[in-house]
């Protein structure tokens, strides 16, 4: 095994705290990458990795070791694809929530891989924190702020919110006109994946943001529930305007409170900020954007 071979192990290694999942993920015999380690630390003269029976974590001059193998793997990527006019190739791993991924990413992706045959695309779907470094991920697309500082956002959308609720509860509870009109009425209770609490309804009033609280019988930790269970009659919820066309275009939902709406949603597409762009993650980036600038306004600011 050559050093940059080397070198590219080894900062998969560290990134997943697994020889085996290493191994996995660049297709190679867990004996090989083994024995790539000791050789390496061999030629080092020190000591990289620390191995316990559970996981395995980079010694100081291991996490030095595999921060100057970024940089130095992140140049070679480049100047390869510079000299080369080599089109972006190789396994590209995202994370994305399901709706997001089915509304505004899966339409495009035919054409997406006709334009980089050489992509491997592998995506996962979810609301959860993901760990990019340790689960081997290289993007992810989400909704909201971002939290982690560790990571490099680059907002991509503003995705415009409402409150709706059903005919039939509607015309057992009334329809609010305004957030003082709330009292008697229930929402759909949502769980935020960062807090696992139930997050309240969002009213803009003067300007300003208020938060109401609303009793619950029902609390949901996915979206497709969440819309589910407002078609039933079970409460007013809150979600960005493009999960419910189709239901505002069939009667299934109406639209409450427009004057006063949510705050709009930005979307994220998030990576480390140890990781210099590989030119697959930066061509997925400039899609990804292009695709919701197609199919949205653009995000002021």
């Amino acid at each position: 095994m050559d050093k940059v071979d080397a070198m590219r192990l080894f900062a998969r290694i560290v990134e997943r705290r697994s020889f085996t999942q290493a191994a996995q993920d660049l297709e190679l015999p867990r004996s090989t990458v083994t024995e790539a380690v000791k050789a390496l630390e061999a030629r080092l003269k020190v000591r990289l990795l620390e191995r316990t029976t559970r996981q395995v974590r980079p010694t100081l001059d291991g996490e030095a070791y595999y921060q100057r193998c970024l940089a130095i793997l992140a140049e070679i990527e480049e100047a390869e694809a510079a000299f080369t006019g080599a089109t972006p190739s190789g396994l590209l791993r995202v994370d994305v929530q399901g709706t997001l991924a089915r509304h505004f990413m899966l339409p495009g992706l035919p054409a997406f891989l006709a334009r980089y045959p050489g992509i491997q695309l592998r995506i996962g779907e979810g609301d959860r924190y993901v760990d990019l470094v340790q689960e081997g991920v290289d993007c992810v697309l989400r909704v909201g702020q971002p939290a982690d500082s560790r990571m490099v956002g680059r907002r991509i959308a503003l995705l415009e919110e409402g409150t709706y609720a059903s005919p039939d509860y509607l015309a057992r509870h009334g329809t609010p006109q305004s957030p003082d009109d709330l009292a008697g009425h229930h929402m759909v209770g949502f769980v935020s994946s960062a807090t696992g609490g139930v997050l309240p309804l969002e009213c803009r009033v003067g300007g300003e943001l208020r938060y109401v609280d609303l009793p619950h019988t029902l609390s949901v930790a996915g979206a497709e529930m969440y819309v589910g269970a407002a078609r039933l009659g079970l409460g007013l919820i809150q979600v960005p305007r493009y999960r419910v066309q189709p239901d505002l275009a069939s009667g299934a939902l109406v639209e409450v409170l427009a004057d006063h709406p949510p705050a709009p949603s930005p979307v994220y597409v998030l990576y480390p900020h140890s990781r210099q762009l590989s030119p697959r993650v930066r061509a997925f980036i400039d899609w990804i954007s292009a695709e919701f600038a197609r199919q949205l306004p653009p995000p002021p600011g």
